[in-house]
């Protein structure tokens, strides 16, 4: 059985540009999992708050995610997971006894902003609405890289070796 490694971080932290670095530096079997393509599978919504929807398409993507890691897939899953969902991603890994890894991705705001506003697809010119989704990681320091300007695939191996050495580990 391998582990989930939760790569997250706010809107525009890279964490899809580091996700393929780290993807290519790491050992076989590997599955990769975008979050963001979890929102297209609700056809038809319940007209319900958007943070339920939220929390159950991060709950069902860890639950995909657990099911690779069961049958020998390290697994990168790769979205915005806030330090407030980490108590349920470990109750969904628990019931398959699947380790997890958290992995923030933290540059500035300035930073996640322009990257967000330079985006070919899915470009967001008005950062405002994902302050508070931006100031929600402030409580999660101690699996936090801050790097403003560092190379995706520097960045990765940097992760990649916290990983191998156990720093991202969630007891």
């Amino acid at each position: 059985m391998k582990s989930i490694i939760l790569l997250s971080g706010p809107v525009g932290a890279g964490k899809s540009t580091v996700a393929r670095e780290l993807v290519a530096l790491s050992p076989e079997p590997i599955a990769y999992i975008e979050g963001d393509r979890f929102w297209s599978f609700i056809a038809k919504g319940t007209g319900g708050r958007r943070e339920k929807n939220f929390k159950m398409i991060m709950t069902a993507m860890t639950a995909a995610a657990a099911t690779y890691a069961l049958y020998g897939y390290e697994v990168i899953l790769d979205f915005s997971i806030p330090p407030w969902f980490l108590e349920t991603a470990r109750k969904v890994a628990k019931v398959r006894d699947v380790p997890l890894d958290f992995v923030v991705l933290r540059p500035s705001e300035a930073v996640c902003a322009a990257r967000a506003a330079g985006r070919a697809e899915g470009k967001i010119a008005d950062y405002q609405p994902y302050h508070d989704l931006y100031t929600s990681f402030d409580e999660e320091e101690s699996n936090t890289i801050r790097d403003d300007e560092g190379e995706a695939a520097a960045v990765a191996a940097r992760i990649r070796k916290g990983l191998d050495a156990g720093a991202y580990r969630l007891s």
